[in-house]
C-alpha cells in the first residue's frame, strides 16, 4: 500500500523476452497487484513472464496473496488493449490507484509516486506525464518527435476538451478507482492511440485531470528506439480522434444535456470548409465572387474559435496543475484548494541496473527490427 490507499501497476508486454523479467524483479514495494498482460507475444515473453512472476509471488507478503497476475491474451490486440485488460482487473478487485508501467523496461518506477500522489491528495483522478512544461525538458525530445508530439498533443486538445494538456503520448500514467468506474473503459481504443482515446473518455465522464511536469531524459537513453512510425502514426491518430471528438460532442452536449456548443462546432467546420472550397474554385476558374466566399471562411473560422472558447471554458474545471521542481518536492495545485506537499517517494532514482547494463551492449539492448513492431503492437506504454 501507499499512503493507506492499495497500488496495482498494469504491464503491457508484446515480445519483450529479456526486458519483462526485469520489470517484475523491480516491480516497487508499495504496489499490491501487478497485472502482467502478454498480449499475444510469438517469443518467450509469457514463460518469462509465468517464471518470474512465481518467484517474486514466492517472496511476497502484503493485503493480496499474489502481487503479480500473470494474464495473457490468445491473440495481439494492441498495447491499448493490454492496459484495458490490466484497467478492467483493477476496477473488479476496487483497487484505490492504477499505473501503468511498460513491459520494454524503458520506465523508471522510481517515478510512479509522483503521479500517485495528486490522485491521493484528492486533486485529481488521473494523471499523466508532460514533458513539455519546461523548456529543458523539451530540448532533450528529437526533434521530429517533438513535432509529431505536438501536433497530436493539438488534436487531442480539441477531441478530448482538456485544453490545457499537453504531452497525450506519455505513457506515465495514474487513474483512480472512481475514475475507472465513471469512465467508458470497455470502450476504450485497444490499438494506436488508446493514450488520446481515453483522454476523451474521461472529459465524457467529468473525471479531472492533471498533468506532471517530468524529464525526457530516461526515455531516450542511447539504445533505445520506438517502434512507431509517425508517417503512419499521425494520420491515422488523427482520423481516430476526429471520430472520438464527435463521440464526445454527442454524449456530452447532446445526449446528457444540451449545449450550443453540439451545433457551432459543426456549423462552424461546414462554413470553414465549405467556404476554402469555394473561394479556391473562385479564384481557380476567375468563376463567382470570392470575396463572398472568403467572408464565408472567416465567419466559419470564428465561429470554429468562439466554439473551442466555450468550449475551454466549460472543461476549465476538469484540469489541475502539479507543479515539481528539479529534484523530488512536488506541490500539487488548483484554483479551490491550497498547496499540499506530496509524500516523498521512497525510492532510489535513476535507471534499473538491468537497463543500464542492455545500455552498455553495442546494439543498446534491442535489435530495433520491424518484427517487433508487427501488427497491431505498439510501444505505447513507454513516451513515444
Amino acid at each position: 500500500m501507499y499512503r493507506d490507499h492499495t497500488i496495482a501497476a498494469v504491464v503491457p508486454a508484446y515480445n519483450e523476452s529479456g526486458f519483462v523479467g526485469d520489470v517484475i524483479d523491480g516491480l516497487p514495494p508499495f504496489l499490491d497487484r501487478a497485472y502482467v498482460v502478454d498480449d499475444g507475444s510469438t517469443d518467450d515473453t509469457w514463460s518469462e513472464i509465468t517464471r518470474h512472476a512465481d518467484d517474486r509471488n514466492d517472496r511476497h507478503e502484503g493485503r493480496f496473496e499474489e502481487l503479480v497476475v500473470p494474464i495473457q491474451h490468445d491473440h495481439n490486440r494492441g498495447v491499448g488493449g493490454a492496459i484495458k485488460t490490466g484497467y478492467q482487473r483493477a476496477r473488479d478487485e476496487a483497487i484505490d490507484v492504477t499505473v501503468v508501467l511498460g513491459g520494454d523496461d524503458q520506465m523508471d518506477p522510481g517515478e510512479l509516486t509522483r503521479y500517485i500522489d495528486p490522485i491521493v491528495d484528492g486533486v485529481a483522478d488521473y494523471t499523466k506525464g508532460n514533458r513539455f512544461a519546461r523548456p529543458e525538458d523539451r530540448a532533450e525530445m528529437p526533434r521530429f518527435r517533438l513535432f509529431g508530439n505536438v501536433v497530436l498533443s493539438y488534436l487531442t486538445k480539441i477531441a478530448s476538451g482538456y485544453w490545457e494538456s499537453m504531452d497525450s503520448q506519455n505513457g506515465y500514467t495514474a487513474i483512480s478507482l472512481s475514475a475507472l468506474e465513471r469512465t467508458d473503459i470497455d470502450g476504450m481504443y485497444e490499438y494506436y492511440g488508446y493514450c488520446n482515446d481515453l483522454l476523451v473518455r474521461l472529459n465524457v465522464a467529468n473525471v479531472r485531470i492533471a498533468d506532471v511536469p517530468r524529464s525526457s531524459e530516461y526515455a531516450y537513453t542511447e539504445g533505445w528506439k520506438s517502434h512507431i512510425d509517425y508517417k503512419e502514426y499521425i494520420p491515422h491518430v488523427s482520423a481516430m480522434l476526429f471520430r472520438s471528438f464527435r463521440w464526445r460532442l454527442k454524449e456530452k452536449y447532446l445526449l446528457e444535456s444540451y449545449n450550443p456548443l453540439a451545433l457551432l462546432y459543426p456549423l462552424g467546420i461546414g462554413a470553414l470548409a465549405g467556404g476554402v472550397a469555394g473561394f479556391v474554385n473562385a479564384v481557380r476558374t476567375r468563376r463567382g465572387d470570392s470575396g463572398s466566399w472568403f467572408l464565408t471562411v472567416l465567419l466559419g473560422a470564428l465561429l470554429v474559435i468562439y466554439a473551442g472558447i466555450r468550449d475551454m471554458a466549460d472543461n476549465e474545471h476538469l484540469e489541475r496543475s502539479v507543479e515539481t521542481d528539479q529534484d523530488t518536492t512536488e506541490t500539487a495545485t488548483d484554483s479551490s484548494r491550497p498547496a499540499t506537499p506530496a509524500a516523498s517517494d521512497g525510492l532510489a532514482e535513476g535507471v534499473p541496473a538491468s537497463r543500464q547494463q542492455r545500455e552498455a551492449q553495442p546494439d543498446g539492448g534491442t535489435d530495433g527490427s520491424d518484427d517487433r513492431a508487427g501488427g497491431p503492437r505498439q510501444n505505447g506504454a513507454s513516451d513515444e
